[in-house]
């Protein structure tokens, strides 16, 4: 990855398709999910039931959260 913000192929390149998408780059509706606005919603499962999931606004990434089966998430980089 480069030093600017990642891109969205970055981002397939290192954790590769999701499994699920909410929302889209372009959809004018937004949403706030753990601190983070965003309009499109990247999810991975992981083991024992956690996800990554990596939000974006528009074509700008707006972060990594792995999130717990207790509900519980931490900022993960990349």
């Amino acid at each position: 990855m480069t030093a600017s913000e990642p891109t969205h192929f970055d981002v397939r390149e290192r954790f590769g398709l999701p499994t699920e998408q909410i929302g889209s780059v372009n959809d004018p509706r937004t949403h706030e999910e753990h601190g983070v606005r965003w309009n499109e919603k990247w999810i991975y499962p992981l083991a024992n039931g956690a996800r990554r999931i990596v939000y974006w606004y528009r074509y700008d990434f707006r972060g990594v959260l792995r999130e717990e089966p207790d509900g519980s998430v931490r900022k993960e980089s990349l």
